[in-house]
């Protein structure tokens, strides 16, 4: 499976992203959860865009990326796992889970630091939430969450196919679980025990802070559990409840020039700063 993935990581990444990006959309369209409040192609350009801007970045600024940190520590038996001599399984499944805890735990850090904060605001800004808001971030975000990822890859000694279908999945669950879908209640229910389901992580873009401040997790639904950070529901449900962040209302978020900006446009309300 490593070679297979290292071989096709370029063809995979994409085929999944594409497959996932149509899939939700047309689930979006055909059994929608909740009524937008804002036309669907302004917000997509500037989500789409975001997201190639963050791409383009990180091509530029560290071209080595997650992937290559883990092939260089594997070349120079760098890193937790070779260090231990883990046999290969297990460093691929531990790795993974490492990986998850570390994307976790790293949410948290960007809603309590002010300066992350600043970063991520851009995603939580966003006044409806739907398959495009799991790729809405701030460029400058999405390079600091490559160096954080890559610091933890090299820490572990991660395999690479390892980093790759992590990559690959985390990506996919972030198109999902943000997604605007009706999935049956009971479904979701056995769902959630295991991973992050739409319904699970709207919660976090209320634009109550006790709401927001809960269901951190991308994929594996666990952590939120073991971590008490772990919210079943919105107050004023799913269907009536308010997105995106009451100091931002519409439509600003949905202008890509105004999104890329908001990072340095002056202080944090108040309010926000204590999120």
């Amino acid at each position: 499976m490593s070679e297979f993935l290292s071989l096709h990581e370029p063809q995979l990444r994409l085929a999944v992203f594409g497959g996932v990006l149509l899939a939700m959309a047309l689930w979006e369209i055909f059994a929608p959860r909740r009524r937008l409040s804002a036309p669907r192609w302004h917000r997509w350009t500037t989500n789409l865009l975001l997201s190639a801007g963050g791409t383009l970045l990180l091509r530029i600024a560290v071209p080595l990326l997650a992937v290559g940190v883990a092939l260089e520590a594997e070349r120079a038996g760098f890193g937790l796992f070779h260090w231990l001599s883990a046999p290969w399984p297990l460093a691929f499944i531990l790795s993974f889970l490492a990986l998850d805890l570390l994307v976790y735990a790293q949410h948290v850090l960007f809603h309590h630091v002010p300066l992350f904060w600043r970063l991520h605001r851009v995603h939580h800004a966003d006044t409806d939430i739907d398959v495009t808001t799991g790729i809405r971030f701030h460029p400058f975000e999405i390079l600091a969450s490559m160096g954080i990822k890559m610091g933890a890859v090299a820490l572990l000694g991660a395999p690479a196919a390892a980093v790759i279908l992590f990559e690959v999945v985390l990506n996919a669950t972030a198109m999902f679980n943000h997604a605007n879908i009706e999935i049956p209640a009971w479904v979701d229910r056995l769902l959630r025990l295991v991973i992050v389901t739409p319904d699970m992580h709207r919660v976090h873009h209320s634009v109550r802070p006790e709401e927001h401040n809960r269901n951190f997790g991308f994929n594996l639904s666990v952590w939120d559990r073991l971590f008490s950070t772990y919210r079943a529901e919105p107050r004023e449900g799913h269907e009536k409840m308010h997105i995106g962040l009451a100091d931002y209302p519409a439509p600003n978020p949905q202008y890509l020039g105004w999104s890329l900006w908001l990072p340095f446009a002056g202080r944090a309300p108040r309010r926000e700063r204590h999120v």
